[in-house]
């Protein structure tokens, strides 16, 4: 137990009671008694090195080159991933990716190289291995974006996995994003970053670092951009330092990465291009995001825990009598039986399914709290029944898993076996049957509670891992991507006609296949501003487009500009949840702040043809929705260094603001035209501009030649075209929504292209007008 432990201890003792506190003690030692009897001890362990090259076997898209202690595999894909395997590790199985791995491409050849070594050219990579396993990433023009250190090991002397590290170099000038959800990029800085996934923790202690951990780096340099995915889901960490260019005739020092990992094969893939290449063929690797219903990209509302039927209903007239979008109510864990998943308390909620049948009438949708911790009371149907199944993680010694969460003793459902997640995906039926339409998932790292040390299961803990056999060590980080593809599946299969709406609290590589994340809110204040910006832009850059964040309010609640300033920001993020907490509704609020709140909420639902657009793009390209503003010009070292702005798609800069009693701001523009969306005010990038920012709103600024699908005043949906420059033209996408299914639309082009003193815009490819009112900005007078 070490002070941080004690804390929390001490708070749970306080806020919980001595009840509360015994157990979990209780939960802590039989934890470290089940890990001290389950786990062997390491002992003595010997290092290991590759040693010299002793020879090469050229295969498909590259080969195996054998040296003194170990072998690596080369594999180079058609679209330029590079495949990385040492020691027989190949890409398959894997969590990551989605379904088979992509075939070698047959034009790339292992052949010698100099100084003893070998090497693999492809059309958009080379991959050069030195004599003693080093390894160099290069650009087709041979300039190096990554040299990767010969790496090491650690085998304990009586067997059992392998600890490693890797270290790599990278340009002076690179910059790291991604890992996940950090609150303290989305440039990550130098430091340790532990990849164990930790989120927020239930209860009174209420510590916790917010955000999914994923081994994923997006490396931006001059040179190019590049993305490494060390696939490996054990308990690891990612050590960085930046590097430094030499003035004059100085030397040049490289940034550094160090993955350390606990186990797990020494693997990992490699892809070369620019931003919006490497996210495509990381989506082709991993899989396409789930797209989310219509109702999703809206407004939802998680009221306070405390509220009933009666209080659910109120609030959704409130916003209805006042005009106020709302698409979306959630029932917590507040609103759930205290003893039991999949229920809502009956007492508060008698009459659900009537309650979801009128909501769902007004385009408001039911949202439903769903954790992985099943009490373990006798008599209990899901209790009972995933018994007789065999479901639950069992420890060493054969006897499941108990912990302690939300409902008091729990255990859980071993979701890294395909037999269970059907088992558990059936028993969303009920929820479905109450009128549910979508599900978040909490809970989900798993969070078994305890007074010290680490609030999860037993590292102990047997897993099927798909039939592999393993234990928690190496399922923990994949847990809740396993609970989600439980749900997503079943829920296609149980309502075939609508989209499936799964948000889990956590996730890891691929998580994007199965729903959104939901980062978390552990920071307060206006710094949590701040942080949910770069845990959502984190999270786009590392693969999963839907996301989003609480910024928290803080000890003592929101002030007026804060509550305000909160909400202008998630209205621009992919999802967008409020919740009630302190500062009340909007209609509660100061009056100085209450109209401004008013014009977020009808902003938001302004653009959802827009945001409908970025979904389906997301799926079908990778791109995030919410983008770094270096997203077209990484080359651009002002914008790498930009984090107080971001781009949503390819058309709108947005510049939220974020500290207090500020109504101007500095906006750094990428290249081009840009117009204040509010004023019409133009501005030419690159550089540095001053904008209003008025407590009523937050600069957003559109590129001009931009085509923006967005919501009329008919409620149709109509072209918001920006009018490019003399002599320029510009465009966009719509992608039209047919309903609640899941058939891929046909993606709309539209080209604008300035003529004279007008602008006229066409469909790609098509000689007559839109099929869509078209309103033009940008020109004088309009």
């Amino acid at each position: 137990m070490d002070g941080r432990d004690l804390v929390r201890w001490a708070r749970v003792w306080g806020a919980g009671g001595a009840e509360r506190g015994l157990r979990g003690v209780r939960a802590a030692w039989r934890r470290r008694r089940a890990d001290a009897l389950g786990l062997p001890p390491r002992g003595a362990e010997r290092a290991r090195v590759p040693g010299a090259v002793r020879e090469a076997e050229p295969g498909p898209g590259g080969g195996v080159i054998r040296f003194a202690r170990a072998e690596l595999r080369v594999a180079v894909a058609p679209d330029g991933a590079v495949f990385l395997g040492w020691d027989g590790a190949g890409p398959l199985p894997s969590y990551a990716l989605a379904g088979a791995c992509p075939e070698p491409d047959p034009r790339a050849a292992l052949e010698p190289d100099k100084d003893g070594g070998w090497r693999v050219v492809a059309e958009r990579v080379t991959v050069a291995v030195s004599r003693f396993g080093g390894i160099e990433v290069r650009t087709p023009g041979g300039v190096t974006l990554r040299r990767e250190l010969p790496p090491r090991w650690w085998e304990p002397v009586g067997g059992g996995p392998a600890r490693w590290t890797q270290r790599a170099e990278t340009a002076p000038d690179a910059r790291v994003f991604g890992l996940g959800a950090w609150a303290e990029g989305p440039r990550l800085r130098a430091g340790r970053y532990r990849l164990w996934n930790a989120g927020r923790v239930p209860g009174p202690s209420g510590d916790g670092r917010p955000g999914p951990a994923m081994p994923v780096q997006l490396v931006v340099a001059d040179a190019g951009t590049h993305l490494v995915f060390h696939d490996s889901s054990w308990d690891g960490t990612v050590v960085l330092s930046e590097g430094e260019e030499g003035a004059g005739s100085g030397h040049d020092r490289p940034a550094t990465c160090e993955v350390r990992m606990e186990g797990g094969p020494l693997r990992c893939w490699v892809v070369v291009g620019s931003p919006a290449r490497v996210l495509r063929v990381w989506a082709s690797l991993t899989g396409g995001a789930a797209l989310p219903p219509a109702w999703a990209l809206g407004h939802q509302l998680a009221p306070g825990d405390r509220g009933d039927e009666r209080e659910v209903r109120r609030l959704v007239a409130e916003y209805r009598t006042r005009g106020l979008p709302l698409d979306a109510v959630h029932l917590g864990a507040g609103h759930a039986d205290r003893q039991r998943v999949f229920t809502v308390d009956r007492e508060r909620f008698p009459k659900l399914p009537v309650l979801a049948g009128e909501l769902r009438r007004e385009g408001v949708r039911l949202v439903s709290f769903v954790e992985p911790a099943v009490r373990a009371e006798p008599g209990y149907a899901v209790f009972e029944g995933g018994g007789a199944e065999d479901v639950f993680v069992r420890g060493a010694s054969g006897r499941r898993v108990e912990g302690l969460a939300r409902p008091g003793a729990a255990v859980y459902p071993d979701f890294t076996h395909a037999r269970v997640r059907a088992w558990w995906g059936a028993q969303y039926t009920e929820r479905l049957a109450q009128g549910f339409a979508g599900f978040w998932h909490e809970g989900d790292e798993p969070v078994s509670f305890a007074a010290f040390g680490e609030n999860t299961l037993p590292r102990s803990a047997r897993h099927a891992l798909e039939g592999r056999g393993g234990d928690h060590r190496e399922a923990h980080n994949v847990y809740a991507l396993c609970m989600a593809r439980a749900a997503h599946e079943s829920l296609r299969a149980l309502a075939p006609g609508e989209r499936p709406f799964v948000v889990s609290g956590s996730g890891w590589a691929g998580s994007q296949r199965h729903g959104g994340l939901w980062a978390g809110g552990a920071v307060a204040g206006w710094p949590g501003l701040r942080a949910s910006l770069s845990l959502v832009l984190g999270l786009g850059l590392s693969g999963v487009p839907y996301a989003g964040a609480d910024p928290g309010g803080g000890e003592g609640g929101s002030s007026p500009e804060l509550s305000l300033r909160r909400l202008q920001l998630q209205a621009y993020l992919p999802l967008f949840r409020t919740r009630s907490g302190a500062g009340g509704e909007p209609w509660e609020w100061a009056a100085e702040v209450r109209e401004h709140a008013r014009a977020a909420l009808l902003e938001r639902r302004r653009l959802l043809p827009y945001f409908l657009t970025l979904a389906h793009l997301a799926r079908r390209t990778g791109a995030p929705y919410v983008r770094p503003v270096w997203w077209g010009a990484p080359e651009d070292r002002g914008l790498r260094d930009c984090e107080d702005a971001f781009l949503l798609g390819d058309c709108l800069l947005v510049a939220p603001v974020l500290e207090p009693g500020r109504d101007r701001r500095t906006v750094r523009l990428p290249r081009g035209r840009w117009y204040d969306t509010a004023t019409g005010r133009a501005y030419e990038g690159p550089g540095k501009v001053v904008v209003e920012a008025p407590l009523a709103r937050i600069p957003v600024l559109a590129r001009a030649g931009a085509v923006l699908p967005v919501r009329g005043a008919d409620g149709g949906v109509e072209l918001e075209v920006w009018a490019p420059g003399r002599g320029r033209t510009g465009g966009g996408f719509f992608v039209p929504e047919g309903g609640g299914g899941s058939d891929e639309p046909v993606v709309e082009r539209y080209v604008a292209r300035r003529h004279g003193g007008r602008v006229l815009v066409r469909g790609h490819g098509a000689e007559g007008e839109p099929p869509y009112p078209v309103r033009v900005r940008g020109l004088p007078g309009t």
